[in-house]
């Protein structure tokens, strides 16, 4: 498993690594090789997936990034209010053209793990059922969120 994606398509092992342990601390997180890269699922649902993105391979995601790569994406869930201001806050993020709520991060050695491990634990509560979120040691939001 591990980040092989083909054989000339690799995301650094030390970068899933650094993701499985934030996916994989959260209740019933568990990882697996998808069809590009890697993910992370709870109860069957896709939270976050790490894949590189070759020049224009996928497509998909290099015409959702701006750029043909090389580099390493992380996609993920957020609430669709919420986008406009993760998008907005650096060029490393991008908003999918597939899924009203699926955003991205390209991944690079600058990358702010913190931020990462917060947008990962939103990623999980918006699609783990209420009992497993009930788990997710979270920051409180105020009362206008």
């Amino acid at each position: 498993m591990g980040g092989r994606t083909t054989s000339d398509q690799l995301v650094p092992e030390i970068w899933v690594e650094r993701l499985a342990d934030i996916a994989l601390a959260l209740p019933d997180a568990y990882q697996e090789e998808a069809w590009v890269g890697e993910r992370w699922r709870v109860r069957g649902r896709t939270f976050a997936h790490v894949l590189r993105v070759e020049p224009g391979r996928p497509k998909a995601y290099s015409d959702a990034v701006g750029s043909e790569g090389p580099h390493v994406v992380l996609t993920f869930r957020a609430d669709p209010e919420e986008l406009d201001a993760i998008v907005g806050s650096g060029p490393r993020y991008f908003k999918a053209r597939w899924g009203r709520d699926v955003a991205g991060v390209v991944i690079d050695d600058q990358v702010d793990w913190g931020e990462l491990a917060e947008l990962l634990t939103e990623s999980y509560c918006r699609l783990a059922p209420r009992k497993l979120v009930r788990l997710v040691d979270r920051p409180q939001r105020g009362p206008d969120h």
